[in-house]
């Protein structure tokens, strides 16, 4: 996908948005597969452009997506996963995906058209920390006891990032009533670190490689406060997964095709670099240099990780319902476990 192309899914998303708003709301009805111009299941699919969503970019440019009979469109997202979430669930895209937080167990309990499909990123259990939380040179913070009092940005208050930051913290016996945090956007954080605006901040790649590159920041703490934690999933409008389940399957086996093809020495394929550094913006210099979420290559599900998610968002007072989110029964894994066995057989195939 070229710039261009990913400006022009920019525009007809927000489009799309403007006509949902102009007349009665579009529930799941909306999420009907479309078809392409050989025939082909049409699937919108929103992404943030991190190296974590690498699988997406090299099933589609390499063509995966195509030889399952789908016509594929991978459309970036500007904000966060609530976006994401608004988006899939009023079938204005038919899938997408995000991070765990409060908004997704927030719609669940609400009865929002989504289905959780398959994991796609988690805090690997060791080596260098893809979500890191840093602290800028100037603040003189050299281990995570010295944040007490400081103002530490983070990317909202009811998503992974704080959750990343509680657990931080939680490891040296503090909270975050110890901390002042600072709402930023991903793209302020390094501004924000650069000016003295905040001391620390919770980041992802590239941000973090960038910050360390420019000598704005460095990183506080290895990955043991976090290790193994799920990070980001795949999910689709429900309407639309019951609809079209072989188009959901052959999709996701499409993915993990491409995902098994990075994790079997891909990173280091001239062809896919230049593929991931085209959909993150980054030069491939930098993309080597990146630390990498770990991914699950069947698709698999952490749960025990997502429930502790959601007792923190609970105990932080973010969600808007009592008892469970009921989000395993959000999931599809019947789906996954299909998809799992294609995915398999095309690599004997």
């Amino acid at each position: 996908m070229t710039v261009r192309r990913r400006v022009v899914a920019i525009a007809a998303l927000a489009a799309a948005t403007l006509a949902l708003g102009a007349c009665a709301p579009a529930g799941p009805a909306a999420a009907g597969a479309g078809s392409g111009g050989d025939g082909a299941t049409k699937i919108t699919f929103m992404y943030s452009p991190y190296a974590d969503y690498a699988g997406f970019f090299v099933a589609e440019e390499k063509g995966y997506f195509d030889e399952a009979g789908l016509d594929v469109e991978l459309i970036p997202k500007g904000g966060s996963s609530g976006e994401t979430f608004q988006h899939v669930s009023t079938g204005n895209v038919n899938g997408g995906g995000a991070s765990w937080g409060a908004g997704l167990f927030n719609a669940t309990a609400a009865g929002s058209s989504l289905a959780v499909i398959a994991g796609v990123s988690r805090v690997p259990d060791s080596g260098p920390n893809p979500a890191p939380l840093m602290a800028s040179e100037a603040s003189g913070i050299e281990d995570l006891k010295d944040l007490k009092g400081k103002k530490i940005g983070t990317p909202g208050q009811t998503g992974f990032g704080i959750y990343s930051i509680y657990k931080a913290l939680d490891s040296v016996g503090l909270t975050l009533d110890d901390v002042e945090l600072m709402n930023l956007s991903p793209g302020d954080i390094i501004p924000a670190m650069a000016n003295g605006s905040i001391d620390a901040s919770w980041t992802i790649e590239p941000i973090s490689s960038a910050l360390k590159q420019q000598g704005i920041a460095h990183e506080i703490t290895d990955t043991s406060y976090h290790a193994g934690t799920e990070l980001g999933m795949m999910l689709f409008n429900a309407k639309f997964a019951d609809e079209n389940e072989e188009a959901v399957v052959a999709f996701l086996a499409a993915y993990l095709k491409a995902a098994r093809e990075l994790k079997d020495g891909g990173w280091q394929d001239p062809e896919i670099k230049k593929i991931v550094a085209e959909y993150t913006e980054l030069s491939v210099e930098a993309l080597e240099s990146i630390a990498l979420t770990d991914v699950d290559l069947d698709g698999k599900i952490d749960w025990t990780s997502v429930a502790e998610q959601e007792a923190y968002m609970r105990e932080l007072g973010v969600l808007e319902f009592s008892g469970e989110s009921g989000i395993e029964k959000a999931y599809r894994d019947d789906i996954r476990t299909k998809a799992v066995e294609k995915a398999n057989q095309t690599a004997k195939g």
